[in-house]
């Protein structure tokens, strides 16, 4: 069981290698996007792998969204996990949008509650 343990420890700190070059050229280049998070059930990766992408605002969302950042975003997940070796068969599966205001509004701030409901 340790051995599971430790590959499913490896991918995860691959996954989080991946999205944290994402992260960091995310917040170099689109406007009000401030981090990124993400989850999975091991026992299906990469299908449940669920990514969210968290912008300030709605409207700072709906700015990146019609500019195609969201398009830009998915297709830098994708090139960044495929660089470490996972393969995301349709991205849009596994990379969602979301606002710290819409958190604010919806569950208090509280992000682990919002996104154990979402997705």
């Amino acid at each position: 069981m340790s051995s599971m343990k430790s590959t499913i420890k490896k991918l995860d700190d691959n996954v989080v290698k991946a999205l944290t070059k994402v992260c960091e050229e995310a917040k170099r280049h689109i406007e009000g996007f401030v981090w990124l998070t993400h989850r999975a059930d091991f026992s299906n990766f990469p299908e449940s792998l669920a990514v969210t992408c968290v912008f300030v605002t709605q409207e700072q969302l709906r700015q990146a969204c019609a500019q195609k950042q969201d398009g830009y975003l998915r297709k830098l997940v994708q090139k960044q996990l495929l660089k470490a070796g996972i393969l995301l068969k349709d991205v849009r599966r596994n990379v969602f949008f979301d606002t710290e205001e819409a958190c604010a509004v919806g569950h208090n701030g509280n992000w682990d509650k919002r996104l154990s409901t979402k997705h």
